[in-house]
């Protein structure tokens, strides 16, 4: 395909859910583009627009949608790869960073750019308060693209120097034992009572948040919907009457040894 100066690649995130969480640069971004690339329940959250076409694909061929959006680019389109949350967490920026850097030359001198939006994290942590408060990392437990033996060592690792965790892809029909082979070591490492949330659908109407501990939760809450966050040492819960849930914080300060 010749290359054409029109077009162009945008790489969005529509956000956990809810439209009012999209950002006004990815809404324009998505009114713009003549073409929409990604997975099919995240292309499904995008308004429709006359003329628009929608290139929707299954969760597992990442680089092969990455591909098409650039070639879809290099012919003169104006795409929008859409993921949902933010596209740069364990989304499609990856994806088409990876394309390029193996991909024709051509490539190179497309016009692509990367857009923030509200990752499911971060959603969850502010239907609590402050749960990522504190240092934390972002661990995906799929080993579609990994070893587990590296997903359990990252894991290790992060409990053992005492972050906040936020775990990804924690569960799925093809995946079912990962996340209790994560609590088992997180059970290992970290004290009975430490603070856990799962957070699943935040911002949709099937929504559910649970903050339990360490010792009491339930792996078969979670679903490739959910987030789950682990807390730290220091994390902590405000009880709230009503029947509310807690809100929980993990302070900024840590006292010095």
């Amino acid at each position: 395909m010749s290359e054409t100066p029109n077009g162009r690649l945008w790489v969005i995130g529509t956000g956990p859910g809810p439209d009012h969480w999209m950002t006004p640069e990815t809404t324009a971004i998505l009114e713009a583009a003549t073409d929409l690339v990604g997975y099919l329940p995240y292309v499904s959250r995008c308004p429709e627009r006359p003329g628009q076409i929608r290139h929707a694909s299954d969760n597992r061929v990442e680089l092969d949608r990455a591909r098409h959006a650039l070639e879809m680019a290099a012919a003169g389109h104006r795409v929008a790869v859409v993921s949902g949350g933010d596209p740069g967490v364990f989304a499609m920026a990856a994806a088409v960073m990876e394309a390029i850097d193996h991909g024709p030359a051509t490539w190179r001198v497309l016009d692509v750019t990367v857009h923030p939006g509200v990752s499911a994290m971060q959603a969850a942590a502010a239907r609590l308060g402050a749960p990522l408060g504190a240092d934390f990392c972002a661990i995906s437990l799929s080993d579609n693209l990994k070893p587990w033996e590296v997903v359990a060592r990252r894991l290790e690792v992060a409990a053992m120097v005492d972050f906040v965790i936020a775990l990804y892809n924690p569960a799925s029909e093809a995946r079912p034992r990962q996340i209790y082979d994560a609590f088992a070591l997180l059970r290992g490492i970290k004290a009975p009572d430490t603070v856990v949330i799962f957070a699943r659908a935040v911002g949709r109407p099937d929504e559910r948040i649970t903050v339990t501990t360490l010792a009491d939760a339930d792996p078969r809450l979670v679903d490739m919907a959910t987030c789950v966050i682990i807390g730290n040492s220091a994390t902590r819960r405000i009880e709230r009457r009503g029947g509310q849930e807690p809100w929980v914080y993990s302070p900024r300060s840590i006292a010095a040894d």
